[in-house]
């Protein structure tokens, strides 16, 4: 099956700079770094399993996760499965977010539409919120407080990804992340999805979603305010590359089916500075590590 899964390390990491966060800041301490990219590298791979691999797709994922068992024991053969072994190691984390999220790829194998919001935050929390429960691990911060404003703002940052990605979702795979209550609510009919523009009815839809989406975000501020050091800066970035991509949205007057603007990376260290201003929290090297990230984002 290996040899199959044509997914290599170098191809699974060089989507890092299409995200609407940064991954990983690159001051990061090298170990806190490190399982970050293993992180990333898991789910990124489990993804494109799930959404672009040309073989047996459940088969690669039930492969996947005997990956994951072998890396617990240092066995694991794909490169990208190798590097979770060091991070298994040395944190404390079971196997349950990871299994998570391979099994959020079966469901993408089945379940293409989705009715109310909640049943659709339901598959987020298979799709998105443990990502944050292993960041939170990755810092030793993983308290039931924290975990629960995380998973609200990984709920955020999965909606926003799907409004990001309608027309793809829709025209490629035949999936769609709107609820279908919400879209007959706004009038919205399946197949404006595959248009070349957004109708006025799908920007007010997802105008509305967007609002349901920074409403998950600004979870963020309590989360990062709890937070001390690099697991401070981390969290905001992610929050903030959230919010800096509803502001392109929004730019672009909610018409997601044409070309968006990328986040901006002013706007996101505009973001990240605000939530570890001083009036949020007193972590001076937090909010030093914030304006040096900051600054180098200006300079890219």
């Amino acid at each position: 099956m290996q040899t199959e899964v044509e997914f290599d390390l170098n191809s699974i990491m060089a989507q890092r700079g299409s995200e609407n966060f940064p991954v990983v800041l690159k001051a990061v301490p090298a170990n806190a770094r490190a399982h970050l990219l293993a992180i990333y590298g898991f789910a990124r791979l489990v993804d494109d399993i799930g959404d672009e691999y040309d073989g047996d797709r459940l088969a690669a994922l039930d492969w996947i996760e005997g990956e994951l068992a072998r890396a617990r024991t240092g066995d694991a053969t794909h490169p990208v499965m190798v590097q979770l072994t060091p991070l298994l190691a040395d944190v404390d984390v079971d196997d349950e977010p990871f299994l998570a999220l391979i099994e959020a790829n079966r469901v993408d194998q089945y379940k293409h539409r989705y009715q109310t919001q909640a049943e659709l935050a339901e598959y987020c929390t298979l799709s998105a919120n443990p990502v944050g429960r292993l960041v939170l691990a990755v810092f030793g911060a993983a308290t039931p407080e924290r975990i629960a404003l995380s998973d609200a703002v990984c709920t955020g940052l999965q909606l926003v990804e799907h409004l990001q990605d309608i027309g793809e979702d829709y025209t490629e795979k035949g999936r769609i992340y709107f609820p279908a209550d919400e879209m007959a609510r706004f009038g919205v009919d399946e197949g404006e999805l595959g248009a070349v523009r957004a109708s006025e009815a799908l920007r007010r839809l997802v105008a509305h979603q967007c609002d349901t989406a920074r409403g998950l975000l600004k979870r963020g501020e309590p989360l990062v305010a709890s937070l001390s050091g690099w697991a401070k800066v981390t969290v905001a970035g992610y929050a903030a590359g959230g919010m800096a991509a509803l502001d392109a949205i929004a730019g672009a007057d909610h018409d997601v089916l044409r070309k968006l603007r990328t986040p901006s990376k002013v706007r996101t260290a505009v973001h990240v500075a605000r939530l570890v201003a001083p009036r949020q929290v007193t972590d001076a090297k937090a909010v030093r590590a914030a304006r040096d990230a900051a600054a180098r984002w200006r300079r890219r």
